[in-house]
């Protein structure tokens, strides 16, 4: 597949220059530099200057007027004009920001066109890039020490515009409506998005930063392997001259406000108010020269002291966690020539967090006897080597190879001894802990991600040529099972008898709760291949538009646990087509535009529990109450196990199958196409604004659909992996002999599952069942997803005095499927979401999305009163996301899943029934509950100010700042449950009820020291 991809490369670089043999199988590192382009007089020379490093490069004004200087380091620079070897007008200072190019016109006496820039201090900024059709947000780590910003990626990505946090268990970003498993993340250049569930990514401590860019959309074919956005970020540098400095972070738990407990009925179901965490961190880091003008170093090393406290939903047990793990990072610049440089960034953020849990008096506030211990490792070593070279004045090369690495570990010396228990709100309180472990699961894992790649810019006259190549192989080795005897977890839910129960059955007579007994184990490496060479050229179509076209080709190869490729994708051709009109002529004022095809990978959990031996039993029992034991002198509870009323293991029988079987031969990938107009202005010297339309539209998907029949009619269950409501091509009986011997296909917009109705009958004093009616073959609805905005943002650059950004989103997010994961159920197994199990999940399920915010509101601001002292402030205001009514059943099956169906007659056998008497599912009654018919959830709003102090003196400069985060507290719900009906005919008293709330006030305090 990569040789394909590198002669299929060649053929483009064949256009001007064949480079590939000179580092075969390396690639470009992704868009981790500037530039400065404009317009001078023809026949000029144009050099800028690194003032901190001394980095020289020289270019020619071209005959049409036009001068670029690519891939320059993100910095402080001095342009000048020379002809005829003299300078022309004076040196200028520039500013080169991330992914950006600095636009900086010169009349023939080499005087800047003031018009079409600002003037920061002393330095030229250019606030409207003409040569970008990209929706992107660059934020500098100077800014963010001027304002109230956590210390994190998420909260810089969520100063851009149209961002979102995710508000399910399992957190992340939402871009433009997409999913929080839809997005990248690059660290110079170095992808370190989570490739086994796409949700996290590997983060440094924000000193390690320099800069940050947010692409919210109509980035260039350079980036893949995304439907969401992209957080691209640069490290630290050294320069010419030493520099050196500690920073100390301080957030004590004194200085966070109690998070609210819930209440239903005046009583606590969910305790929170004694959650609390310290955190103090030391950052000591220097920079500068080892030697002048060539060899530069950063080095950082944080020292972290995290003591996090919390107790259980019941507040029965209470848990108190320590973490001192330090983190270290550096980058080494080494200018070889000036037309040649070579760059390391390196870093380690492992971690370990040693928790112990104890009994609880919650009432009391009293810490009783140890309960047990557990700890979690997560991190790795991150690191990417790059090597720029201007080739000619028109043609550069980067190329660039990484590695990163995220570890995730969980255990427990109770696992060998211990099974995890959990019950429902609602389930009675056995008044001890539940079980005597705190640990779920034993669990080992590591991802690795080993990456390529080489990216080229050739200027030829009025085009700009960019073409590349990269690679990725992303490695999971993983080692699960439940702790405890047998390996089984129980969790106790509440129920009504005769109740259906999704996966099990009826529950039995005289049961208003039921056990699930569940055992959950897999293993095995698995890896993942993803490749991609991409062209784009930038037009320059006159002095005063620009038009870009980019074609991008992404491959996707995903490998089972015998390194077996069983899904593979090639050949997705993306293309990105965009404008950037400069309407005046002079660099203030554009009008732009683009459109583009965007393909998502296929996460590597899929290959572990598709391509896996995964083992998923449960087993449903009637719930018999309470047994108390005693372990170590404490005393906690297990569940009595019940009449049982049902087995499943469809979801994994611990054996791999016939992937062949399992798996779409022909699937689609997934894949999202977007259209961006929007125009931008610059008003004067200090102010800008501007506004777009984005509509974005999900074509596919990828998912587990539970296919139960074929041209045959009904065969045993099967889960496959494949594009819901589109031709199925899986392995099977084409003759209907009863045996697999060939590939056929389903069309599963109208067919692929079996629906029947089951039958009982009142014998001896109970209901049996006495077998099930066929009512056909059903196929599913098609996924759908649709982001319609429009932004509007205004801005004022810092002058020395005072900074302001404001933007307000309207959007509306509307489908049938959010992405790989479910928000509104709270399911965050990508790829694996209950959307298309059955054709009923989805069905009559369209509606507003769970990341759809009618209204963002953001502001973020900086005013300085003298040179010392300054305040800053953001605002994060949005509307809440939709409610739905879930119910589990549906008025064409009788299995149960999630559902947009309630129950509201003959749910369920009736009680007072007669010898004889029958009853059919056939007999209940539903009424459609739509996506977000419940109502919504109230806005959230998050106002953050801080006050700072900095001073400089002889030997170095002092600065403070305190920051207080949600400042009035507020502590709204993000989530809410939303399954009113967890068995049919049943309702759940906490519909509705908050279950995640805001992150209540707290403070933090930042001194330190720099010379």
């Amino acid at each position: 597949m990569y040789g394909t991809a590198l002669r299929k490369t060649a053929l483009y670089m064949a256009m001007g220059v064949c480079l590939a043999s000179m580092a075969p199988g390396a690639a470009l590192a992704q868009n981790v530099n500037g530039a400065i382009a404009g317009r001078a007089s023809a026949g000029d020379t144009v050099t800028v200057t690194n003032t901190d490093t001394g980095l020289t490069r020289t270019v020619s004004v071209g005959s049409n007027g036009s001068y670029r200087l690519s891939q320059l380091p993100v910095g402080n620079y001095t342009l000048q004009v020379r002809r005829d070897g003299q300078a022309v007008g004076q040196a200028i200072d520039v500013s080169v920001s991330l992914g950006n190019a600095t636009t900086v016109n010169l009349d023939a006496d080499g005087v800047v066109d003031m018009a079409a820039v600002q003037v920061i201090g002393t330095r030229v900024i250019s606030p409207v890039d003409v040569t970008s059709t990209e929706s992107a947000t660059n934020i500098t780590a100077e800014e963010i020490e001027r304002m109230p910003v956590d210390r994190n990626v998420t909260s810089v990505a969520l100063l851009a515009p149209g961002v979102a946090g995710g508000s399910a268990s399992f957190g992340g970003i939402s871009f433009g409506g997409s999913s929080v498993a839809e997005n990248a993340f690059y660290i110079n250049g170095l992808n370190v998005t989570d490739f086994y569930n796409r949700v996290g990514f590997s983060e440094a401590p924000f000193d390690f930063y320099q800069e940050f860019q947010v692409k919210t959309g109509g980035y260039s074919v350079e980036f893949g392997r995304t439907t969401g956005g992209v957080v691209n970020a640069i490290a630290k540098s050294g320069s010419n001259e030493f520099h050196g400095g500690a920073k100390l972070v301080a957030s004590p738990r004194a200085w966070k406000s109690s998070a609210r407990d819930s209440y239903l009925d005046g009583d606590r179901y969910i305790a929170r108010s004694h959650d609390s965490t310290d955190s103090t961190r030391l950052n000591l880091w220097a920079s500068g020269p080892i030697i002048r003008d060539r060899l530069f170093f950063f080095a950082m090393y944080e020292g972290r002291d995290i003591e996090p406290e919390s107790t259980n939903n019941a507040g029965t047990s209470f848990t108190r966690g320590e973490s001192d793990d330090g983190f270290w990072g550096t980058t080494m610049d080494w200018q070889v020539t000036d037309n040649n440089l070579l760059s390391l960034m390196a870093f380690s953020n492992k971690n370990r967090i040693d928790n112990e849990t104890f009994t609880y008096d919650y009432d009391a506030g009293e810490v009783g006897e140890k309960l047990s211990e557990s700890y979690s490792e997560s991190g790795g070593d991150n690191w990417a080597l790059t090597w720029t070279s201007y080739i000619t004045d028109n043609l550069s090369m980067k190329l660039m190879h990484g590695s990163s690495e995220r570890e995730s570990i969980t255990a427990s010396p109770n696992d060998g001894d211990c099974n995890y228990v959990t019950r429902a709100s609602g389930v009675p309180d056995p008044g001890v802990p539940l079980g005597c472990t705190n640990n779920s699961t034993i669990y080992d894992r590591n991802d690795q991600r080993e990456q390529t790649r080489a990216d080229f810019e050739w200027s030829l006259g009025n085009h700009l040529l960019r073409f590349g190549v990269d690679r990725e192989s992303n490695t999971s080795d993983l080692d699960q099972v439940y702790a405890g005897p047998g390996g089984i977890q129980y969790n106790v839910y509440t129920t009504t008898p005769g109740a259906q129960i999704p996966g099990a059955g009826i529950v039995p007579p005289g049961y208003t709760a039921y056990v699930r007994a569940r055992r959950y184990s897999i293993f095995g490496e698995f890896e993942s291949i993803n490749e991609a060479f991409y062209l784009e050229d930038s037009w320059s179509i006159g002095d005063d538009l620009v038009l870009n076209l980019g074609i991008r080709n992404e491959s996707f190869d995903n490998r089972d646990a015998e390194g077996r490729t069983y899904i593979e994708m090639d050949d997705m051709w993306a293309p990105r087509v965009g404008f950037s009109w400069d309407v005046k002529g002079d660099a203030t004022t554009k009008l732009f535009g683009n459109i583009g095809r965007y393909f998502l990978p296929v996460a590597n959990v899929i290959n572990i529990k598709q391509g896996g031996a995964l083992l998923d039993e449960r087993t449903y029992y009637g719930f018999d109450g309470w047994e108390i034991r005693e372990r170590d002198g404490v005393q906690y509870a297990v569940p009595i196990l019940g009449t049982e009323f049902g087995f499943d293991n469809s979801q994994g029988d611990g054996t791999v199958g016939d992937l062949r079987a399992e798996v779409d031969k022909d699937m689609d990938p997934v894949y999202q196409d977007e259209l961006i107009l929007g125009f931008q202005q610059q008003i004067n010297a200090t102010w800008s604004w501007g506004v777009r339309g984005i509509y974005r539209k999900l074509e596919n998907a990828i998912d587990d659909m539970n296919i139960t029949a074929t041209h045959c009619g009904r065969i045993p269950s099967r889960w496959v992996m494949a594009n819901p409501g589109e031709d199925v091509t899986v392995w099977g009986d084409t003759d209907c002999d009863g045996v697999d011997d060939g590939y056929l296909t389903i069309d599963t917009s109208k067919a692929g599952y079996w629906t029947e109705a089951d039958n009982y009958e009142y014998i001896n004093g109970e209901w049996e069942y006495v077998g099930s009616t066929p009512t056909g073959q059903r196929g599913w609805v098609k996924p759908d997803r649709t982001y319609k905005a429009l932004e509007f943002q205004v801005d004022r650059a810092w002058d020395g005095r005072w900074a302001l950004n404001a933007s307000y989103t309207l959007s509306w997010n509307e489908g049938n499927a959010e992405g790989p994961v479910n928000t509104d159920t709270n399911f965050g197994d990508t790829g694996r979401t209950e959307n298309f199990d059955d054709p009923f999940v989805n069905y009559r399920g369209d509606g507003p999305l769970a990341n759809d915010h009618r209204h963002q509101l953001k502001l973020r601001g900086t005013y300085a009163f003298n040179d010392n002292w300054r305040v800053g402030a953001t605002l994060d205001a949005r509307s809440g996301g939709p409610i739905t009514a879930f119910g589990v059943g549906n008025p064409y099956n009788w299995k149960s899943y999630h559902s947009y169906y309630i129950c509201v007659e003959n749910c369920a056998p009736p009680e007072n029934a007669q010898e004889g008497d029958t009853w059919s599912t056939d007999d209940r009654v539903f009424e459609h509950s739509p996506r977000g018919g419940a109502g919504r959830m109230p806005w959230v709003i998050d106002l953050g100010l801080s006050l700072a102090y900095e001073r400089t003196f002889d030997a170095g400069k002092l600065e403070a700042k305190f920051s207080v985060y949600n400042l009035f507290n507020r502590q709204e719900p993000v989530w809410v449950y939303q399954e009113l009906e967890p068995g049919v005919g049943d309702r759940d008293e906490f519909f509705g009820k908050e279950r995640f709330l805001q992150s209540p006030r707290y403070g933090q305090l930042i001194v330190s020291w720099s010379f």
